[in-house]
């Protein structure tokens, strides 16, 4: 399958469930903590500077935003969590609007879970990763901010992400880096692949 990534356009920011859109077409549902680099790692994806907003303070995901890639899938660009500094009652608007899209699991086609390459995953990105797997849908893990690594680093990182996640064969682990592009191939074709 061959998609042509500048063909996106943004579609819909869905603020409420009933904005969610189900038309057919397979959703690329990303998810992160506000602060992991989840626009960076969407603009690399499609080699794009802008195209999802990239904020100086976390938190700038507020809605479910769908943007159309070549008329062939969705990419969902999911509420960061965890972090941003809003009040407790948006941010509490930001989970209730979460659970509502997962808890419709025809619309997801395939999971993108991004966290910190840097840290072990969090309370939150357990939360997260259990919610995609509630769904019964495929998911990819993306370990950002390689960049940001040792290389003596890597390897023990990655297997402190599988081990607090409880990644099992299944689950695909790739190591990215938003910055220079590592692993943007592996994971453009791993999306293809759970669409296809």
């Amino acid at each position: 399958m061959t998609v042509n990534l500048q063909n996106a356009e943004f579609v819909l920011s869905a603020v409420s469930p009933k904005n969610f859109l189900q038309d057919g077409l397979p959703q690329v549902a990303f998810a992160g903590r506000s602060n992991v680099g989840k626009s960076s790692v969407i603009n690399r994806l499609l080699n794009r500077k802008n195209f999802a907003r990239v904020g100086a303070a976390p938190g700038k995901t507020v809605h479910v935003n769908y943007f159309n890639i070549d008329k062939t899938f969705y990419l969902v660009d999911l509420p960061g969590y965890g972090y941003a500094k809003v009040s407790k009652a948006e941010r509490d608007r930001w989970g209730r609007l979460m659970e509502d899209y997962f808890a419709r699991p025809d619309l997801l086609t395939l999971g993108v879970m991004i966290v910190d390459s840097r840290h072990k995953p969090t309370a939150d990105d357990g939360t997260m990763f259990r919610w995609f797997k509630d769904t019964g849908c495929p998911l990819i893990i993306v370990a950002n901010k390689l960049d940001k690594l040792k290389k003596s680093e890597i390897e023990s990182n990655l297997q402190l992400i599988r081990d607090t996640l409880e990644l099992g064969e299944e689950d695909q682990l790739i190591p990215f880096s938003a910055e220079k592009g590592t692993g943007r191939e592996e994971l453009l074709q791993a999306i293809l692949a759970g669409i296809a």
